[in-house]
């Protein structure tokens, strides 16, 4: 297991940076409806959104635990883009991480369900 990541390398977390800042102000509803969720202290756990991990932006990140939740929309169901989140996910796993993935529909219409799958990963 990788612990010594920080953060993007140099020439690319200016960019990330400015994508997170701009995924944070424009969050989708689903990704509203989990964040009311888990900032409350229910969780016991804190967590970051839209958070820079090496050269990538996790939805949601609870670092104490390592712990990652991505919440996919639509465009996650094309070939290229499945194939990418499975890289991604790879990717994330080496630094340790370990990563959920809800949908958007899970998310808003399944809320309870979702944060009973997160309690059980904390």
């Amino acid at each position: 297991m990788l612990r010594d990541f920080q953060t993007a390398s140099p020439d690319r977390y200016e960019l990330l940076k400015a994508f997170a800042r701009e995924n944070r102000n424009n969050q989708t509803d689903a990704e509203k409806c989990l964040w009311q969720q888990l900032r409350s202290s229910e969780l016991g756990v804190k967590f970051k959104r839209q958070h820079i991990i090496y050269d990538f932006i996790a939805d949601f990140v609870c670092l104490e635990k390592m712990l990652i939740i991505e919440v996919d929309g639509a465009y996650h169901f094309t070939d290229s883009q499945t194939e990418y989140d499975i890289y991604r996910t790879e990717e994330l796993e080496r630094f340790g991480f370990r990563v959920l993935r809800f949908t958007n529909e899970e998310v808003i219409y399944k809320t309870q369900e979702v944060i009973r799958k997160i309690k059980e990963s904390i």
